[in-house]
This record gives structure tokens, C-alpha cells and sequence, in this order.
């Protein structure tokens, strides 16, 4: 895991703590994706990352949520910065893999 990597997932993780979760995506479904919970998997796994290497269980899952978030990005408006809201998801969960593939090796 490269100490620069993992600098730059941490500045993300504290972007993405100052930043306002899009009202609109409270309580909605986009393809069968509940938004919050979306977020929420990814953060939990993103936090996992920063506090060491994912077990098999929390990489899984990053990878169902990175796969999800993917589903679901082209059908988000911004409204409220929604969309770059769940890009900027997207790209934690994109480096919270390779850092976790990183690892792996």
C-alpha cells in the first residue's frame, strides 16, 4: 500500500465528511440501489481501508458497491450536487480497491 495512496484516500475521506449527503437521496431506490445504504457500505469499507488492509468480507463488498455505484450513476441528476456526490463515492471505493488489491499482492 503505497503511503501517497493512501494519503490521497484520506483527503477524499475528509471531503467527503464535510460534504452534505443529497437530500433528494434519502429513502430512494435507483435500479434496486438504496442510496443511503450505497453510501453507507462504501464508507465503512473506505474507513476499514484507512485503518488497515480489507479482509476477503469488506473487499466483497467494496466491489458489490463499486459495481452498484456504477449501475446507478448515469440514472443520478445533480440536483443538490448529487451526481458529483456519488462520483466522488465512486472514486473512494475505486482507490479503497486498488489499495486493497495492492495488498493482495
Amino acid at each position: 500500500m503505497s503511503e501517497s495512496e493512501v494519503a490521497l484516500l484520506s483527503r477524499m475521506w475528509d471531503q467527503h465528511m464535510r460534504a452534505p449527503f443529497p437530500p433528494q437521496m434519502r429513502g430512494r431506490e435507483i435500479h434496486g440501489e438504496d442510496m443511503v445504504l450505497l453510501d453507507a457500505d462504501i464508507a465503512g469499507c473506505v474507513v476499514s481501508t484507512l485503518s488497515g488492509p480489507l479482509d476477503e468480507k469488506r473487499r466483497k463488498v467494496l466491489l458489490l458497491c463499486l459495481a452498484a455505484i456504477e449501475k446507478v450513476l448515469p440514472s443520478i441528476d445533480d440536483e443538490d450536487g448529487a451526481s458529483e456526490y456519488y462520483k466522488h463515492l465512486r472514486d473512494m471505493a475505486a482507490l479503497a480497491v486498488e489499495l486493497g488489491n495492492a495488498d493482495a499482492r
